[in-house]
């Protein structure tokens, strides 16, 4: 397994510089357009997904959601992001495959909770007496 990783590891740049070398013999100069413009997409894709960090990050350790599926798909573009950043043609492709391939959807069994305090209200506005009186009518306290 070590040895495998460490194979690929070494593979990958051989393999970027030789799709780099046909490439650029196919399309001449305009291999460089691409690079220059695969760096700027990372960039911004970086700066998208770090503005975004800090509140799902909060909102994770509040325990206000579980979001694995979200912490996963930030993590998946951040390393998209990077990969577009590195010269190369290979990792542009990873990094492409990354975009585009969807967002988990969350389970439709998941028990969906929203925290907070809340009365029960009658019809009549006030409160009701008993375990389930006015369970339909949950007004939040603000």
């Amino acid at each position: 397994m070590r040895g495998a990783l460490v194979l690929i590891v070494l593979a990958f740049p051989l393999l970027e510089i030789w799709a780099l070398v046909e490439l650029a013999r196919a399309f001449g100069w305009w291999i460089v357009v691409w690079f220059a413009i695969a760096a700027v997409l990372g960039v911004a894709i970086i700066v998208q997904e770090r503005a975004r960090m800090g509140p799902r990050m909060r909102a994770v350790l509040a325990g206000g959601e579980t979001s694995l599926p979200r912490l996963l798909g930030m993590f998946r573009r951040l390393l998209a992001g990077i990969l577009l950043v590195i010269p190369g043609v290979v990792s542009d492709v990873l990094a492409l495959i990354l975009l585009l391939m969807p967002e988990p959807k969350p389970e439709p069994g998941a028990p969906q909770v929203i925290e907070g305090e809340f009365r029960r209200v009658g019809p009549d506005g006030g409160a009701q007496a008993g375990p389930n009186a006015g369970a339909d009518r949950r007004i939040p306290r603000g």
